[in-house]
């Protein structure tokens, strides 16, 4: 009897979920990095991406699944801005704009 006993207590332990498993990596910053940092720019400047993801695994993410795509997104955000596209119509500019015009006194 106490052998069934131990066999049923033992088939009914839950097993432990990932919660963060088919987050996007935009999903876990948002749920879980955002509380405290406003914005993902800057959190990876001047960092090697293996070494981004070891930190992020020991301390924030559930896997090393969820840290690499972390620093991965982390890298990302911190890439070089996207040329402004200009306006239709719009001519640029070619000669560097004029200082005000001095006041005249009374």
């Amino acid at each position: 009897m106490i052998l069934a006993a131990a066999v049923v207590l033992t088939a009914t332990v839950a097993s432990a979920q990932n919660l963060d498993a088919g987050k996007s990596a935009e999903k876990l910053f948002a749920d879980g990095c955002a509380t405290c940092h406003r914005s993902p720019r800057g959190l990876a400047k001047g960092r090697f991406s293996l070494t981004l993801s070891w930190f992020l695994k020991d301390h924030y993410a559930t896997s090393s699944d969820t840290a690499k795509a972390l620093a991965a997104y982390l890298e990302s955000v911190d890439g070089p801005p996207p040329h402004a596209a200009a306006k239709p119509g719009t001519k640029p500019s070619r000669s560097a704009p004029r200082p005000p015009k001095p006041l005249q006194a009374n």
